[in-house]
């Protein structure tokens, strides 16, 4: 009995940046994707938390803008700013996502929000995932050996969310809850 031959590998040729950007640590996550199959390029945490504050700014830009030269991402998902009790927080994690989108924009990558919610519900299955199920997930995913750090995992969830729902045939825009929803 023949066998038919194996079909090549996907081709996964687009390249997207997940940015989980904070004032301490930001997470960083680049996937190649055709938007079926996502394959982990690189992942980590850029920490800045020793810095002083204006140093810290610098200094996510400088990695974020490095991260670009670096691996040539055609688009950035970052997590969009949600509610934060404490302002002075709201206002350094705002400085620092801006740091990160200031760096994209300069190579010219086109930028995409995602509420955290959206990124939970495309990534688990559910808008309420506990961190450690979105590691778990990413985890499992991008066929990773040993599941990534809350915030690497956080922008690699990020990126496949912006995977899942970037207009590729068949594909649909996630919605952040049923108002959202748009055939």
């Amino acid at each position: 009995m023949a066998r038919a031959p194996r079909s090549a590998p996907p081709r996964l040729a687009h390249r997207i940046l997940g940015i989980d950007p904070g004032s301490r640590f930001t997470g960083y996550g680049i996937i190649d994707t055709d938007g079926h199959h996502s394959r982990r390029v690189a992942s980590g945490c850029i920490r800045v938390d020793k810095a002083p504050w204006p140093d810290r700014l610098r200094l996510i830009f400088d990695e974020i803008e490095q991260l670009v030269l670096d691996h040539r991402p055609h688009e950035l998902a970052v997590e969009q700013l949600i509610f934060a009790r404490d302002p002075s927080a709201a206002l350094k994690l705002g400085q620092a996502r801006g740091a990160a989108l200031c760096a994209a924009l300069r190579g010219e990558l086109s930028v995409h929000e995602y509420s955290p919610k959206s990124v939970k519900l495309a990534v688990v299955g559910t808008g309420g995932a506990q961190k450690s199920q979105v590691q778990h997930m990413v985890q499992i995913l991008l066929s990773m050996d040993t599941p990534p750090g809350e915030d690497e995992a956080d922008a690699l969830a990020i990126a496949l969310c912006h995977a899942h729902s970037m207009g590729i045939p068949g594909r649909k825009r996630m919605a952040a809850s049923w108002r959202d929803w748009r055939p």
